[in-house]
């Protein structure tokens, strides 16, 4: 009998990561694991006018080595970050697009898309005149153009797109494109999310909203989670990719699976541009529903990696959320947030953070939350504080909320 549309399986086959703590995943899972911080003084322009004077950047990267001159002049930072970690986990995978390439989605995610080319696009015209403009400006500011860039590279022509929604986004592209998948709607998935704003305008516009931290002088202890004196999180850039795949396709090629997708939840708070709900009412909603589309009790899952920023009111109101969504449970779940270590990746840390979680499945150890030495009476949870911890984990979830009241929570199964 053949399996209905609403019950094809979707699991993880390969993933690649371009990150402020390593440019492949196990460089990167290494770090995360043992609580080695990518946040350090900006390199990439001048900060020292700025009230934040640090970020999160990836180190070690030769856009000319890895494109060429011309490609390293045509694609924007965050395609570049994209089309690398879209490389790592395509080889990981070991796929080739040549059959039926028309049933593979690309998704990929970002909040901003090409900021950095809008800024210096935007001073050639000021300063050298119209005429003077990139011929590639307009492709290479485009929220979508990671994901056109990565179905060229493999010649795939099945949907097409970016999700756009802050902080959420590169979650909400694994999102859909699991739901692709299990509606028969296409067979693969490339997906995740990618950023790349750390940028001088970028970094003002935080600073004025104090919602970036200003530890200048202590850059590695500046993100602190769930910690009682976090003062604002830390910005980062990178990129996340994964290869999602229909179950029994995996299985006929005999592909590695790393675990399985088994839910998916997204809401909006529906409250502020930039304030999530006292409640957490509206991130609640969102790990319920991944539940719910999982089929799984609160007391299934056994370790969630946190959205947490290190910023006053996220950090409250996650915990309140998951307090809501799992009652009782929510003391006996272990809770983490990395980007303590990684920074904020923004539109690309649910992707990357995906990556971290499945890892964590896979090897039984949970990353740590580092720079966590001052309990908040409001944040009373397990957030594994400081050293990583060696427990068997079954399920385990990813959360990610952004700007403007995004929500987005992934589910997934250790595969065995």
């Amino acid at each position: 009998m053949q399996q209905g549309v609403d019950m094809v399986r979707v699991v993880v086959t390969g993933m690649g990561v371009v990150t402020p703590v390593g440019n492949d995943v196990p460089t990167m899972w290494d770090n995360v694991v043992n609580g080695r911080s990518g946040v350090g003084k900006i390199t990439l322009f001048d900060a020292s006018e700025m009230r934040t004077q640090i970020a999160a950047e990836v180190k070690d990267f030769d856009p000319g080595a890895l494109f060429g001159v011309k490609g390293a002049r045509t694609t924007d930072r965050f395609t570049q970050f994209a089309l690398v970690a879209g490389r790592e986990a395509v080889a990981d995978a070991g796929l080739e697009f040549e059959k039926d390439s028309d049933r593979v989605a690309v998704i990929v995610g970002t909040g901003i898309g090409g900021m950095s080319t809008m800024a210096s696009q935007l001073q050639v015209l000021m300063e050298r005149g119209p005429n003077r403009v990139s011929p590639f400006f307009i492709p290479m500011v485009l929220a979508d153009i990671a994901a056109a860039a990565l179905a060229i590279e493999y010649g795939v022509r099945g949907p097409n797109m970016a999700t756009v929604s802050a902080c959420a986004s590169g979650t909400n592209s694994i999102g859909e494109a699991a739901e692709m998948i299990r509606h028969g709607r296409v067979d693969k998935a490339i997906c995740g999310g990618s950023e790349a704003s750390v940028h001088p305008v970028a970094l003002a516009g935080f600073s004025v909203m104090r919602a970036v931290s200003e530890r200048n002088d202590d850059p590695a202890g500046a993100c602190r989670p769930f910690d009682a004196n976090r003062d604002g999180f830390v910005m980062g850039e990178g990129a996340g990719i994964l290869i999602l795949e229909r179950l029994d396709q995996a299985l006929e090629r005999g592909a590695h699976i790393y675990a399985e997708v088994v839910g998916y939840g997204a809401s909006a708070d529906a409250f502020h541009i930039a304030a999530p709900l006292e409640d957490g009412a509206g991130a609640a909603i969102a790990m319920r529903r991944a539940l719910e589309s999982a089929g799984l009790a609160p007391s299934d899952v056994d370790y969630i990696n946190a959205h947490g920023t290190g910023t006053t009111l996220n950090d409250k109101a996650e915990t309140i959320a998951i307090k809501s969504a799992f009652g009782d449970h929510a003391y006996r779940l272990a809770i983490s947030s990395t980007k303590a270590v990684m920074g904020h990746l923004m539109g690309a840390s649910g992707a990357a953070e995906a990556i971290v979680t499945i890892r964590a499945l896979q090897e039984g150890i949970i990353p740590p939350t580092i720079n966590y030495t001052t309990p908040d009476p409001e944040c009373d949870l397990d957030y594994v504080p400081n050293e990583a911890r060696r427990v068997p984990l079954r399920v385990a979830m990813s959360n990610s909320f952004g700007f403007g009241g995004h929500n987005a929570t992934l589910a997934f199964r250790r595969w065995e």
